[in-house]
């Protein structure tokens, strides 16, 4: 089931709402290496130090909160600049009506507007529904960190995904 849903940029105001969706994230054990909660106040201090290169969105369905997604820099080397490290989160509730789809797609579509000539993604191997999606979107394997970190006291390996937005892997203009 695919319904349009409003993506709009995060306001201070949508904080609870993320925290709530990322402490779901962390809860279920598959998304995240990150742990404990996320209240509005820890959440309105990371929208706030986040620079202009590093936005956050929001997908709504009128006054339903369905999920959000952000771009974040590689790294902090100049030479890596146009790359961007991409998340997505959807509620609980949300999940299988493709808003998932349409976050990704949006973060696609805006990431060259802040400078990002490719988009990586770090998902936990055993995330099917996170490399499901990462491929539908035209994202490839790269590789496998095995035994990157520790969850819950459980080494965990995480793939890495990537799409070129301006060039393909060989170096001509996309």
């Amino acid at each position: 089931m695919s319904r349009p849903i409003d993506i709009r940029r995060a306001r201070l105001a949508d904080a609870e709402f993320i925290g709530r969706i990322y402490d779901e994230g962390i809860a279920d054990g598959n998304a995240t290496f990150a742990s404990g909660s996320h209240p509005a106040e820890e959440r309105v201090a990371w929208l706030t130090k986040r620079p202009e290169n590093a936005p956050v969105f929001c997908a709504w369905d009128g006054d339903t909160a369905l999920g959000w997604s952000a771009l974040a820099p590689f790294s902090h080397r100049p030479w890596y600049a146009g790359v961007a490290e991409y998340t997505v989160y959807v509620a609980r509730g949300a999940r299988g009506m493709n808003i998932g789809s349409q976050l990704l797609a949006d973060l696609v579509a805006t990431a060259p507007a802040f400078g990002y000539w490719k988009l990586v993604g770090m998902i936990l191997s055993d995330n099917d529904a996170g490399l499901r999606l990462a491929h539908r979107h035209g994202f490839g394997t790269v590789g496998t960190h095995q035994a990157h970190a520790t969850l819950n006291g459980q080494w965990r390996d995480v793939t890495l995904v990537e799409r070129h937005l301006v060039v393909d892997p060989s170096g001509h203009s996309g």
